[in-house]
């Protein structure tokens, strides 16, 4: 498949700054690790290790998660010729919640001209607003700014006025939750830059800016969740995040087949369809048997029928929180999945049957086609490779001496790290 890939612009980074991200799911840790050239990643590493530590988003597990880390950075440290010290890392999870809320300051100048000084402080208060004490805030979105009555400003720096006002959402998570993700990084031998929700990042990768412009609402089917992100003039307007993903389909195929789950999800990969009437090629598949049983034979179709219906569940679980959201009837530019789950074929035709809305499947953009972009260039690569663009929106994520230039000199190894930060301990 040609590659789609554009920069996204200046980056404010030197060529030959190293980004880490780290993309910790259910199903699957990934581990990226690009240079920075002409102002967009050029992916220079790429680790992935099975995730036996996590459900629904959530460490469960932290010496589990914390070996899968390391398999993970390693490899692509190793393949990279590069050693990081800190990553950019990705939450997710059915404990993320948002919350509308204002925040207003008066403007003190003799001029009443609005500077970057007065907006940071108009941030800094909205998050006084009073949490429960296991939470706490991720992430401040302004929706808009209001100055003097006037509302639907969205850059208010360099205007006059004497009282402004903005309309935050903020996305808070468990505080359990985060920190367990900065101890397993830490254990594994990193230290988490920044902690970013997984569908802004994914976002910003598999996005164009017409699109969050008009509206569009982005959906990251992972392994234990799905992830709901919702984008109206360029703004995040709305995210949640749906506790079912693709294990669920896995698990039905285990159950209805009664084969284990690496079969089924073998099965699934290789050739799961998602709606019966775009299936073209009915073809028998042919299963060994377990314990010494005669091989299991079953047809494409029938496999699709299993697929089918836990699909349409989480489609249709999507489109019940849109509409609650009441930003259904915004998006323009309809409804686009990434994450491992929309690589099932048939998702499309699906999903535009089932909520009347232009759908497609997003794949990474705004990279350097070079590296290994062609090795990336898939929806399970979306989360990973937006932290890396985050990473280069907010320069102060990685302004530390660990993202530094490439040295010409052989990294020692992420186990030797290891190993001597567990005798520290």
């Amino acid at each position: 498949m040609a590659q789609r890939q554009q920069s996204p612009g200046q980056s404010g980074y030197a060529d030959g700054t190293i980004l880490a991200a780290l993309d910790i799911g259910t199903t699957k840790i990934c581990a990226l690790i690009a240079v920075v050239e002409q102002g967009a990643p050029t992916i220079v590493g790429v680790g992935q290790a099975d995730s036996q530590g996590l459900h629904r988003g959530v460490v469960v597990n932290i010496q589990k998660t914390v070996q899968a880390i390391q398999s993970a950075m390693e490899a692509a440290q190793q393949q990279a010729g590069i050693q990081v010290d800190e990553v950019i890392a990705g939450i997710a999870g059915d404990h993320i919640e948002t919350i509308q809320t204002t925040s207003l300051i008066s403007i003190a100048n003799p001029d009443h001209e609005i500077t970057e000084e007065d907006l940071h402080r108009l941030l800094s208060e909205a998050q006084r607003i009073p949490l429960s004490s296991d939470r706490r805030i991720l992430h401040l979105i302004p929706q808009e700014y209001i100055i003097d009555g006037q509302d639907g400003i969205i850059d208010p720096v360099g205007m006059s006025g004497i009282r402004m006002e903005a309309k935050i959402q903020l996305v808070t998570a468990l505080i359990t939750a985060v920190e367990n993700i900065h101890r397993c990084v830490r254990r594994a031998g990193f230290e988490v830059a920044d902690l970013v929700l997984e569908p802004i990042a994914s976002a910003k990768a598999v996005l164009t800016p017409e699109e969050m412009e008009v509206g569009v609402a982005l959906i990251d089917i992972g392994g234990g969740t799905t992830d709901i992100a919702v984008f109206e003039s360029q703004v995040l307007r709305y995210a949640d995040v749906i506790g079912i993903g693709g294990n669920q389909v896995t698990d039905d195929i285990r159950r209805a087949f009664g084969i284990l789950s690496q079969q089924a999800e073998q099965l699934k990969r290789e050739y799961g369809h998602t709606f019966r009437d775009t299936l073209t090629e009915d073809e028998t598949i042919l299963l060994p048997g377990i314990g010494g049983r005669a091989p299991l034979e079953l047809s494409r179709s029938l496999l699709t029928e299993i697929i089918q219906p836990r699909m349409e569940e989480i489609v249709e679980f999507v489109m019940a929180a849109l509409v609650q959201s009441s930003y259904a009837e915004h998006l323009s530019a309809g409804i686009v999945f990434t994450g491992g789950g929309a690589l099932i074929p048939g998702l499309e035709e699906l999903a535009a049957k089932i909520t009347g809305m232009p759908v497609r499947i997003g794949f990474p953009q705004h990279i350097n086609p070079s590296g290994l972009a062609q090795e990336v260039y898939a929806p399970q690569y979306a989360t990973g490779i937006g932290l890396l663009l985050y990473a280069l929106e907010h320069p102060s994520v990685t302004d530390s001496p660990s993202y530094s230039r490439i040295s010409s000199s052989f990294p020692k190894t992420v186990l030797e790290k290891v190993r001597r930060f567990l005798q520290e301990l």
